[in-house]
């Protein structure tokens, strides 16, 4: 069974070959970035970084207002790509090809504005000057391709840097036509480029270079861990944005019909393959068997099939062997509460699952990445807060209750980043994004956003008499 890309080496350079989740079939073959690549990347992109800083920043608003709307006309196009590498519903690729060209409006609009301070001091005047870090390197994931890639480029950008983008080794296509349509609005040349290939050598080459002045990466914990590591020889910025394993709580004084009809898509959306999918579902004893009852029914209307379909929910998981990490959390006589369907054939597919199970079960601790949850009771605030903590990650969440003082202490108390009360979203553009613990390092998104990307400089000019 092949995964969802293959690499070909024979006597020239290694080749990945891009498959359709749904189809198996091979859709392009996309050079693999070597070492000297990358070298050569991180000098033009220096070069360009020089004159792209040296712009007044009015043009290089007006430059990414520019990228924004190539992004705009071609939101079909890329659209479409996504659907095709990386078997997104069509509607939520729409969605995505729509936010990376938000994102480039927003950091767009904060490039006046990434104002420093005057502070009071005695004898002189203070300033603070935020400067660009130079090159950065964005090495994005294969579950949200265009978003989470716009998340690092598009304020790096703003704030005066060249970006050089690894997207992951199954879904290279987005970027590389984002990377083209940024060129043709007039970006400057090695601003922008887009090195494809596998992690262990274009993304550690990127880690590993001087030349590199931070890092991002979203992606496991674990690649997370070896990345900070090698970051600290250099004392290399880094943002991390890692896994997670996030909490839905129903209380019993929720809206139990509106909290069981939002659950499914809180794990199955883009089939569950979600740092922020709530793959925890605790809800109150008493409310409990209601809940169940009320799920079933929402988690079976979800449509799984054709991601080209407008009317389809969820479509593969990314490749065989994410297909197959799913199913090991649902071995032969696992409790299953609730199926649902799956396309046979070609593709990899997996069906909706949730299972009842015990808080120290392997798929009520691990995260599965896949459409499968593990739906818990819990009998007071207390033990919610408690159940919703026993866990490394701390990324999301979500709290169902009418009770707006509850709210605000079950918000206080649980250890995650961004949080939803009778809701599951957990982000927008325009407020910060990131994890407690183990779910990362860091904040993307937001007013913050540009500042992360720059060296803030004090400067002190004394006004006594010389």
């Amino acid at each position: 069974m092949p995964s969802a890309y293959e690499t070909s080496a024979g006597t020239g350079p290694a080749e990945h070959r891009i498959l359709n989740p749904a189809t198996e079939e091979v859709i392009a073959t996309v050079p693999a970035t070597t070492p000297d690549q990358v070298d050569a990347a991180v000098a033009r992109a220096a070069k360009a970084q020089a004159q792209w800083a040296a712009l007044a920043p009015g043009d290089r608003a007006r430059l990414l207002r520019r990228f924004a709307a190539a992004v705009d006309t071609h939101l079909e196009e890329l659209a479409q790509l996504e659907v095709r590498e990386a078997g997104h519903p069509v509607g939520n690729a729409r969605w995505e090809a729509g936010n990376a060209r938000d994102l480039l409006e927003y950091a767009a609009g904060g490039i006046e504005r990434l104002t420093g301070a005057q502070i009071p001091v005695a004898g002189g005047l203070n300033l603070t000057l935020h400067e660009p870090l130079g090159v950065v390197a964005v090495i994005a994931p294969w579950n949200f391709p265009m978003p989470i890639a716009a998340w690092g480029t598009a304020p790096a950008l703003a704030a005066g840097n060249a970006v050089l983008l690894k997207p992951a080794e199954t879904t290279p296509l987005t970027a590389l036509r984002l990377a083209e349509l940024g060129l043709a609005a007039g970006l400057p040349e090695g601003l922008f480029q887009v090195l494809p290939g596998a992690g262990p050598v274009a993304g550690n080459a990127l880690v590993e270079h001087p030349g590199v002045a931070k890092v991002v990466f979203t992606g496991s914990t674990g690649v997370g861990k070896q990345i900070m590591a090698k970051c600290a020889d250099g004392v290399k910025r880094v943002t991390l944005e890692l896994g997670g394993k996030s909490p839905n709580i129903v209380f019993a004084d929720a809206d139990v019909e509106k909290a069981a009809a939002a659950a499914p898509g809180s794990f199955l959306d883009n089939t569950g393959q979600d740092c922020c999918a709530r793959s925890r579902i605790l809800v109150q004893a008493s409310v409990y068997d209601r809940f169940l009852e009320l799920l079933e029914p929402a988690v079976k209307a979800v449509t799984v099939g054709d991601p080209a379909d407008p009317a389809t929910g969820m479509g593969p998981l990314i490749s065989a062997a994410q297909r197959d990490r799913v199913r090991s959390y649902v071995p032969d006589g696992a409790p299953v509460a609730i199926r649902g369907e799956a396309p046979e054939g070609k593709g990899f597919w997996y069906p909706a699952t949730v299972l009842e199970g015990r808080p120290e079960d392997r798929a009520a601790t691990e995260e599965i990445f896949g459409p499968v949850a593990v739906v818990l009771p819990f009998e007071d605030e207390a033990e919610a807060v408690r159940l919703a903590n026993a866990t490394d990650y701390g990324l999301s969440g979500s709290i169902w209750t009418r009770d707006v003082g509850r709210a605000l202490r079950v918000s206080g108390a649980v250890a995650a980043g961004n949080l939803s009360v009778n809701s599951h979203s957990s982000v927008r553009y325009w407020t910060p994004f990131g994890g407690y613990k183990q779910s990362g390092l860091g904040r993307e998104l937001g007013p913050g956003a540009l500042a992360a990307f720059t060296e803030t400089k004090n400067v002190f000019i004394s006004t006594e008499e010389q």
